[in-house]
């Protein structure tokens, strides 16, 4: 480093006053002007004199480790990287005393200030076609469209295809609306028990090898970091399906329909067309939505990394783990409480498929059932003893065996 910078650091940080602070710094910018061969350092050593006496309390130490940290550094895209702080930027040295604000809001030399990038929201055009795009989003994006993809020609078959072949009726104004509808919930809980199977095979993992240390498979390591994005993504199609079915009530097909099913009522010679378990079923499965959707939301605001960061770590993890097997079990008995008494109903079989309702709840089920095998006191304790860095020596000594 430049001379008298450990010194004067040291001096500096003794109890004595602004004074003593101020002298080490302008002694330390006068060293990094004479390490650079110029006289940019010396022209800040100086300015900083003049602002000293009446700046009260000043902070020139966020300078000296920037400066410090960048002495070394000429490739540019290192330079792009090391953004400056919140407290670097917002540090403006006022003084609350006297009312006057310090002329040097952060002292640079300007040929610095030219051939790096401070601002945040700048980046040299050269560098930019190196910034990859999205690269934790690719794969849970890749596999939100191949879910949506099938499940939609799995819908559009058996909702729509099936009956203009069988019974040459044309349903096709269904697409926009209940076909869509009925794909968004099976791609959000699909993407929701793939947010946290992998933490159930990493567990299983770590219980097979009777340690933490090893590491896991490549796979399971790319899917265990895109695990929030997976969430996000599972947030997404909910609320989708949230609106989508709020419009139901909205489109000019469903008030033909109103309209025929109150003549065929009057025609049947009913006064009250009401169906007990019918109502219990609509506002059971309705309100468990309702809360499983607000727990998603919940989730998804404390991913904010403003959020997360304000939280500690025994809170973030009870929000994500907990409450997220909560959201995956009430949006599970969501579905099953919707499908009612169709699992046995021969009619829902078209074409020999089972209805998109059973497909759309069988990861989340294995899912469930594996937590709570995991949660069981014996397997339970095993694992907070391997995650707190116990070591099961029976399986290390046999590991170790076997590669000898």
């Amino acid at each position: 480093g430049p001379p008298g910078t450990g010194r004067q650091r040291r001096r500096a940080q003794r109890p004595g006053g602004g004074v003593c602070r101020a002298r080490a710094a302008s002694t330390v910018l006068r060293g990094w002007g004479a390490a650079w061969g110029g006289t940019a350092g010396s022209r800040c050593a100086a300015t900083y004199r003049r602002v000293a006496p009446r700046s009260g309390w000043l902070k020139p130490y966020h300078f000296i480790d920037l400066m410090e940290s960048r002495q070394d550094i000429t490739n540019q895209e290192e330079l792009w990287k090391m953004k400056p702080g919140r407290n670097l930027e917002e540090d403006d040295y006022l003084n609350n005393d006297s009312g006057e604000t310090g002329i040097l809001k952060r002292p640079m030399p300007l040929h610095l200030h030219q051939t790096t990038n401070f601002d945040e929201f700048d980046c040299p055009p050269e560098l930019q076609h190196k910034q990859e795009l999205f690269p934790k989003w690719r794969l849970p994006i890749k596999i939100a469209a191949i879910i949506s993809s099938l499940t939609f020609l799995y819908t559009l078959l058996r909702d729509v295809i099936h009956p203009f072949v069988t019974s040459h009726q044309q349903y096709f104004y269904k697409i926009p609306i209940l076909v869509i509808n009925k794909v968004l919930p099976v791609v959000s809980i699909t993407l929701l028990a793939l947010a946290y199977l992998p933490g159930v095979i990493a567990a299983f993992v770590q219980l097979h090898n009777g340690t933490k240390y090893k590491k896991f498979p490549h796979w399971l390591h790319r899917w265990m970091l895109t695990r929030k994005q997976f969430g996000l993504l599972s947030f997404f199609f909910a609320v989708l399906h949230a609106v989508y079915s709020l419009s139901y009530p909205m489109r000019r097909s469903y008030r033909y329909k109103l309209l025929n099913w109150a003549y065929q009522q009057v025609q049947q010679n009913k006064a009250d067309a009401w169906i007990e378990h019918d109502v219990w079923r609509m506002e059971i499965y309705v309100s468990l939505g309702i809360v499983a959707l607000g727990i998603l939301a919940l989730l998804a605001v404390t991913s904010i990394p403003s959020v997360s960061d304000s939280l500690t770590w025994r809170e973030f993890h009870y929000i994500q783990s907990n409450l997220g097997t909560v959201s995956l079990l009430l949006g599970t008995i969501h579905a099953l409480i919707f499908a009612w008494n169709k699992w046995v109903d021969i009619k829902q079989f078209i074409w020999y498929t089972p209805p998109t309702f059973i497909i759309a709840v069988f990861l989340p089920i294995i899912v469930l059932i594996c937590k709570t095998v995991l949660f069981l006191p014996c397997l339970r304790k095993k694992i907070r003893k391997i995650r707190h860095g116990w070591e099961d020596v029976t399986k290390i000594k046999t590991e170790l065996s076997f590669q000898l």
